[in-house]
């Protein structure tokens, strides 16, 4: 705070005018000079401070993606950013003391701008004490919202919209700058060092993309329009693989069409016929006696150029690829990568056959809707707002058409079937139901202890009993 003489002084000096030298400007000449000086000066602070501001977010908001792709287009200062984004400890610390110095600046020439006239212009009706400190509260009010929209929010808001192009522009000039101030930086950084190193804090940032991260990215993309609803299904669909058990893609036992190996060749015809798929597992009298696979292309192909069939014929048969039900989808791909075979049989613990999987039903998972015809749909919407749902359905694909959050036991089983089994501690009969998390499963058709059909309706938490 200024003491009462000093503004008195500042008083008289716009008063007294006869008191100057020959050729020196007037008192209010001065005045005005040094405000105008003051005024640019703060201009200045201003706009250093703003550039700092523009470095500082452009870099940490610049997609390294959009670099990198730049930068492979023959962009220089593209690569200039990746750099620097590589060991970006000089660069922060180079702004850090910038817009600290700025700041202290500021402070000081900002509070003598205003504070003079301000304090002329109360000190008509206040007293002088209460006329300085509200003239010095203001000049700082004023001076401190300057700062803070032009330095701070314009050029932020700036950058934000688009860092690349932002990054790539001030890269140059704080190369500069940072060689200026490569004595105090050096210095500064090595005691920040130290003190994250004592305290047991990362000095580097991780630039590890989770799936997470795509995921997230992949939804972005379809918010703004670049990216189709289906397009992005496939993207989560493929992280999914190392969740999904093989189980959840597969032909249950009982819906496998297999053949004997001593099978005649009518009995094969009338198979193919009745039950027309693209492998059949060859058995030695039962299901879990697989000898191998035939291809249904070789069986068409004997049966266009009018030979018999017989399965015993050498280059007939292929060789399985047996897998255990725990394995996830991701593993039975690499599965069939190493082995160079796309179809595969499914064994529990007790080496009972439980299903078979193909390389079309694995990339089916991943291709969802796309691939999957209408009249095929395992979960189809209806008009009153309930669900029909295959019992085979797998429990990832239910989940995400209901919008569940969690599932109670979801590691016991795969399928909507399995679901009500648990929830029910028994196989379930026609019009048994489960209310979970504000949905009703009702079982509306059963073959046997197959579940062929489930109703899913919404209800209120009231109505779960």
């Amino acid at each position: 705070m200024w003491p009462n003489d000093v503004g008195t002084l500042l008083h008289a000096a716009f008063r007294v005018s006869a008191c100057k030298l020959p050729g020196s400007p007037t008192p209010r000449r001065r005045v005005f000079m040094d405000f105008t000086q003051s005024l640019l000066l703060i201009a200045l602070l201003i706009a250093a401070s703003a550039f700092f501001s523009v470095a500082e977010i452009s870099l940490a908001a610049s997609r390294r993606l959009r670099l990198r792709q730049l930068a492979d287009e023959g962009n220089p200062r593209a690569l200039q950013v990746l750099h620097v984004q590589e060991q970006p400890g000089y660069y922060f610390t180079t702004v850090q003391i910038g817009m600290n110095a700025i700041a202290i600046l500021g402070g000081i020439v900002g509070e003598g701008l205003l504070s003079p006239y301000l304090e002329a212009l109360l000190g008509q009706w206040l007293s002088p004490r209460t006329a300085t400190s509200l003239a010095f509260a203001g000049s700082v009010a004023v001076v401190t919202s300057m700062f803070v929209v032009f330095a701070d929010l314009v050029p932020k808001r700036l950058s934000m919209a688009q860092p690349e192009r932002v990054a790539m522009w001030v890269v140059g000039p704080m190369g500069k700058v940072l060689v200026a101030f490569k004595p105090l930086v050096w210095l500064y950084t090595r005691c920040t060092d130290v003190i994250m190193r004592l305290l047991g804090l990362p000095t580097q940032r991780d630039e590890r993309i989770t799936p997470d991260d795509i995921l997230a990215l992949a939804e972005a993309g379809t918010k703004a329009g670049v990216l189709d609803r289906p397009g992005q299904l496939v993207i989560e669909n493929v992280f999914e693989l190392d969740t999904r058990t093989v189980t959840s893609a597969m032909t249950p036992r009982d819906q496998i069409a297999w053949l004997r190996h001593d099978a005649s060749d009518d009995d094969i015809r009338a198979l193919i016929a009745a039950e027309p798929f693209s492998t059949y597992p060859v058995c030695d009298g039962e299901l879990d006696q697989v000898l191998g696979y035939v291809d249904a292309k070789d069986l068409f192909q004997r049966v266009l150029s009018g030979r018999p069939i017989v399965l015993t014929e050498g280059g007939l048969l292929h060789k399985l690829v047996v897998v255990p039900d725990a394995l996830s989808l991701s593993e039975v791909l690499h599965q069939f990568r190493q082995q160079h075979e796309d179809f595969a049989l499914i064994v529990n613990e007790y080496s009972t056959v439980v299903g078979v999987v193909t390389l079309n039903d694995v990339m089916s998972t991943v291709m969802g809707e796309l691939v999957t015809p209408e009249d095929e749909d395992l979960i189809v919407r209806r008009d009153d707002g309930s669900w029909l749902i295959d019992g085979h359905t797998p429990m990832q694909d239910v989940q995400r058409a209901l919008a569940l959050d969690d599932l109670p036991s979801a590691g016991d089983y795969d399928t909507l079937a399995g679901f009500l089994m648990v929830m029910l501690r028994r196989v379930p009969r026609r019009t048994d139901h489960v209310v979970w998390s504000g949905h009703r499963f009702e079982v509306m058709d059963v073959d046997g202890y197959k579940i062929d059909q489930v109703m899913v309706t919404r209800v209120d938490e009231g109505d779960a009993g």
